[in-house]
């Protein structure tokens, strides 16, 4: 289960980047693995609430001290959508840990729940190159999306550039899972 813990240590590790400062933090929680993904979101005056800087993670389970410290770097720094986190954003930010449970092989596109699962679909594209795309479980209830709307998004997402018609979802093949999901903002962490 996601705590309130990991999110401090990727608030110390991106802290540390930002800040060139040579202790390495250390992490306060037990080292278990999983698949995982961490997001920075920014708080946006224009529209009153956070808006995505970056969200990086793996399918791949990983031990949760160094799967962390990577994925708290590489989505601050490295997620191609944004410009990098710089250190005048740090008191802004909201940071999200999501440790990722249950997959599933799913029937079809349809076979999963908007609130419950997240979504790994594989697709050819035009090319005839296979391809992937994911949303986390929180994207489609943040978006408003039928189940529809969200796979023909992951289609866009993953690169998909024709006209989206029924045989080329009928083409997916999409694993559903699930998530143990924490935020906490700058000022959460700060006043501990």
């Amino acid at each position: 289960m996601a705590t309130k813990e990991h999110c401090d240590f990727c608030f110390e590790t991106l802290e540390a980047a930002l800040l060139k400062t040579e202790n390495k933090p250390s992490p306060k929680f037990e080292n278990i693995n999983c698949p995982l993904f961490v997001t920075w979101e920014k708080w946006s005056e224009r529209h009153n609430d956070y808006i995505l800087r970056g969200c990086i993670g793996t399918f791949t389970a990983r031990d949760l001290h160094d799967g962390l410290s990577e994925f708290a770097l590489t989505s601050a720094f490295r997620d191609s959508r944004f410009d990098p986190i710089s250190a005048s954003e740090l008191p802004h930010l909201r940071c999200g840990v999501s440790l990722l449970t249950d997959f599933e092989d799913a029937d079809d596109y349809l076979d999963w729940e908007v609130g419950t699962h997240g979504i790994w679909i594989e697709f050819p594209l035009e090319s005839g190159r296979t391809t992937t795309a994911t949303y986390l479980p929180q994207v489609m209830p943040e978006q408003g999306w039928t189940k529809v709307e969200a796979i023909d998004s992951l289609l866009r997402k993953g690169g998909y550039r024709k006209t989206i018609e029924e045989e080329q979802r009928q083409k997916i093949k999409l694993t559903r899972y699930q998530s143990s999901k924490i935020e906490i903002s700058y000022e959460e962490w700060k006043s501990e």
